[in-house]
């Protein structure tokens, strides 16, 4: 029997009607308090006791009691105005007859979504939808994205010998959930098997398990939650299924009253947990209220737990005489939340006031009206107390014992936390590096959090990862690298040089390629604090990037600030028609706003621009390096290596290098193209570089077969070559869009490198990929369910059909009309070629005269059909076509 099962069958035994307090648990077990405390509150929020509002603290048996009349949702919305709407939609959904709808939850990572997917349970058995005992299961969809299979066995379940392994049968989550409700976390992460598996369900209520053939049934309402846009591909099938979609709003869409009470709400469950007053100084509270909390409410619950954490430690080894919290304690990014503008301030005032210096939190239990964001987790307190224990023990300093303490607080915070953030920044990042590398780029993060006391934000993560992708390319392709500072960082920073040393071995092992020295120099920057040592440089080469074109280095240029969260590069567009001195002028202004001992890094696409660095370094005296024909590649590691404070000569070096990882994925004339496949090209003036980066975008982004598609990269530092590039392809390929940085003159859908980035037309590729792929298999429909046809041939003649009536009316058909009509046509031919009658139409003689022209149009066109499978079109299925080409035409003005 467990602690908290054991210390409930006492309470049980005892049957104190008055209650009993935890001091007294804790004597008659043998226990220490703070265990004590933690286990009862668990037996609260499992509904088995109830602890009164005063103090002390009494603890009854919940039968005894009348229990609170609102629901969980109700106590929700009291301080969180933001939430109404929300709740009232998850109220409905509960509500709904018979069982209720399932529902949708949209939100950015850490506002909640899971804690209200809970709480619409407790719902739903408060308002007896649901039973006491009906589960809630949650289920992450993300941990079997990359198994398709093991994440079906997981949802519907197994039958014994279905596969190598299943030695007895297994029930699936669909099941277990029967009765309850299913909570789908992630379900944007559904590969489209796992997708298509759910539909079925959704959509009959049955399913069967895998390798078994008996169809089951399973009452389960499905709740799911996602941080993307319910609109984009991989969710479009999702939304029509679920009738309901609530949004929680952001932290930083919340007011600061809300805010405020979260914060409140957070210090008294860890005074309840500590059972001590905490007191709180007004500028940490201001701090808390304004300071940017990316990571919204998940983010905001653990700092307040951080600094809890760190006051308790202070207090246990008799720093301070109590629990106090003030704003010098504050992690930086915290404390910039004093420096907020006026606005802040004035809300400040009249939400806490000036009058008091510090908030008293109370140090005993309360009966909180909030339990939203209350979840219990292992008690960092416990383990302060355990360890404090140990070390004190072995008879270790108080300063040494404080160290300690502190780092293993950090070290417990920075990983909680880092997960979070970092998992923002991974979904860009993958569209530069391969998803092996980023995994092993976090199991490096994690053997850095383990050994030194380091949060990885998203820009440090950002950096990083892209300086660990850079370096293994730059091993791969056996470039060698110099680093002039690494005898300085060896001597200034032993610990930091020395992790590095160990990392560079971890590389190492997972490249199975021995790594130079200097480059522990590069890695040991990333591990040294506060930028500890790029402080050594009193100022930091700037990034200029020009390229020709109406937006392409401004769009260039927001890619890399956004993946490094620095607005630090500095862009000049050079559009065609705009004389090279004028560009030279808008240089040389940029020079003046910008001016920097360091240094300036030129980057160029062509031409007459790769001259104006000798032009700016006699006319400024200023140090000036120029590299051409760069792409979005250049323009990353440009940045992050200035952002670390490295020399223009450092950082030209290391940019050069880029080139050998764009030579290693080359992907034309040196790679023969597959006739029978569908192209996509990506392109920029700015080199291929940035075309990779595009196509690895769309791979991310779109749905596609790789066996009816392929993506090619092309450079264009020639229009002229570049649009001959394209017609020499277009002789053995169909082309099916074009995404550049320019426009090209050909009759092609063609696409913006700036819309693709920023998402606006991803949802309208994904539309022409599925349209092509549904055309692509006509011919098989056609073959399986017409006889004595070629369904290619049948497919391409009614094509060339419908295109010449098309174009003759000048009507264009929408995707799904145009799959639809093709079939159509495809069915009536064959039936007629087979002997079968077709359709009547009604009032077909009225319907004809009424629009002859389109007859006679229609009726001429289908003679090459009526000729060459020798057969006869009847007036009825020409009816037929003029009513959907009239149908689509524009209503009259």
């Amino acid at each position: 029997m467990n602690k908290k099962d054991l210390i409930y069958k006492t309470i049980l035994q005892l049957n104190c009607l008055d209650g009993i307090d935890t001091n007294t648990i804790s004597s008659l077990m043998n226990m220490s308090r703070a265990n004590v405390s933690h286990e009862l509150n668990k037996l609260c929020k499992e509904g088995k006791l109830y602890k009164s509002s005063g103090r002390p603290v009494l603890f009854f048996i919940q039968e005894n009691n009348k229990p609170n009349t609102k629901s969980k949702l109700d106590l929700l919305a009291q301080n969180n105005e933001s939430l109404r709407h929300a709740i009232e939609q998850a109220k409905s959904a509960i509500l709904y007859p018979p069982n209720g709808i399932n529902s949708l939850i949209l939100g950015n990572t850490g506002v909640g979504k899971s804690m209200f997917a809970s709480l619409m349970h407790s719902y739903a058995v408060e308002m007896k939808i649901k039973s006491e005992d009906s589960p809630f299961i949650i289920f992450n969809c993300a941990d079997y994205s990359n198994n398709p299979q093991l994440l079906t066995s997981q949802l519907f379940g197994v039958k014994k010998g279905s596969y190598t392994g299943a030695e007895s049968d297994k029930v699936g989550l669909i099941e277990q959930a029967d009765g309850g409700i299913l909570f789908l976390d992630e379900v944007h992460r559904l590969p489209p098997e796992g997708q298509e598996a759910l539909f079925i369900f959704l959509d009959t209520g049955t399913f069967r398990r895998v390798g078994d053939s008996e169809i089951r049934t399973s009452d389960v309402l499905i709740i799911s939650a996602t941080t993307e846009d319910p609109n984009s591909a991989l969710l479009s099938t999702f939304t029509r299924r679920i009738p309901m979609t609530i949004t929680i709003p952001s932290l930083k869409d919340r007011t600061l009253e809300e805010r405020l009470h979260l914060i409140k709400t957070f210090f008294k469950a860890e005074s309840n947990r500590i059972n001590k007053e905490i007191y709180v100084s007004l500028n940490s509270l201001r701090a808390l209220l304004s300071y940017d909390c990316p990571n919204n409410i998940g983010q905001l619950k653990s700092d307040v737990q951080l600094l809890c954490a760190k006051s308790y430690s202070e207090f246990l080894t008799n720093k301070k005489p109590d629990v106090r919290i003030s704003s010098k304690i504050l992690p930086s990014y915290i404390k910039e939340g004093l420096y907020k503008e006026k606005e802040h301030r004035v809300l400040w005032n009249k939400l806490i006031g000036e009058e008091v210096e510090y908030f008293r939190f109370p140090g005993y239990a309360q009966n909180l009206d909030d339990t939203n964001y209350k979840e219990d987790i292992d008690s960092i307190y416990n383990f302060i107390e355990e360890k404090l224990a140990k070390l004190k023990s072995r008879e270790i300093s108080d300063i040494d014992i404080e160290h300690i303490l502190e780092k293993d607080i950090l070290q417990h915070f920075a990983k909680n936390t880092s997960n979070t953030s970092i998992e923002n920044n991974r979904q860009n990042l993958l569209t530069i590096i391969d998803s092996n590398v980023l995994s092993f780029i976090d199991e490096l993060v994690e053997f850095i959090v383990q050994e030194l006391n380091i949060v990885f934000d998203n820009n440090l993560y950002a950096a990083f990862a892209l300086h660990i992708n850079t370096l293994i390319n730059r091993i791969k392709s056996n470039k060698a690298i110099s680093n002039s500072n690494l005898g300085k960082i060896k001597t200034l920073y032993p610990k930091e040089f020395n992790v590095a040393f160990k990392i560079k071995n971890i590389i190492e092992d997972y490249i199975r390629t021995p790594i130079p020295i200097d480059e522990i120099g590069y890695l040991a920057l990333f591990l040294i604090p506060d930028n500890t040592f790029n402080s050594e440089f009193k100022d930091k080469v700037k990034i200029i990037l020009i390229a020709h074109g109406e937006s392409t280095a401004t769009s260039m240029a927001n890619v890399a600030n956004k993946l490094l969260g620095e607005d630090y590069v500095i862009s000049i567009n050079a559009p065609l028609e705009v004389a090279p001195l004028e560009v030279l002028e808008d240089l040389k202004d940029a020079i003046k706003n910008n001016p920097s001992d360091a240094g300036y890094l030129l980057l160029v696409d062509m031409g007459s621009l790769t001259t104006f660095a000798d032009v700016i370094r006699k006319n400024f005296n200023v140090p000036i390096k120029v590299i051409s024909l760069i792409s979005t590649l250049h323009v990353l590691e440009a940045t992050r290596k200035a952002l670390s404070g490295l020399s223009l000569e450092d950082i030209y070096n290391d940019v050069i290098m880029v080139n050998s990882y764009v030579e290693t994925h080359k992907n034309f004339n040196e790679k023969n193209i597959d006739n029978n496949k569908i192209l996509i090209i990506t392109a920029c003036l700015t080199a291929e570089g940035a075309a990779i980066a595009i196509k690895s975008f769309l791979e991310t982004n779109l749905n596609y077969s790789k066996n009816l598609f392929e993506i090619v990269c092309l450079n264009c530092l020639d229009k002229n070559y570049f649009k001959q590039q394209i017609i020499n392809l277009q002789e053995k390929n169909e082309i099916l869009f074009i995404v550049s940085s320019f426009p090209v003159d050909l009759d092609i859908k063609q696409y913006s490198m700036y819309e693709v980035f920023n998402m606006n037309v991803i949802k309208t590729l994904q539309d022409l990929i599925n349209f092509k792929t549904a055309m692509l298999n006509i011919p098989i429909v056609i073959n399986e369910n017409i006889d004595n046809i070629d369904g290619l041939v049948l497919f391409n003649d009614v094509t060339k059909f419908l295109n010449s009536i098309l174009s003759k009316h000048s009507v264009t058909l929408s995707y799904e009309k145009t799959v639809g009509v093709t079939l159509h046509l495809a069915f009536v031919v064959g039936r007629l070629k087979n002997g079968d009658t077709t359709s009547e139409y009604l009032d077909k003689e009225q319907y004809i005269a009424e629009n002859s022209d389109l007859y006679n149009l229609i009726n001429g066109e289908f003679s090459f059909l009526n000729n060459k499978y020798n057969i006869k079109i009847s007036d009825d299925e020409i009816c037929y076509i003029m009513n959907l080409i009239k149908s689509s035409l524009p209503e009259p003005q």
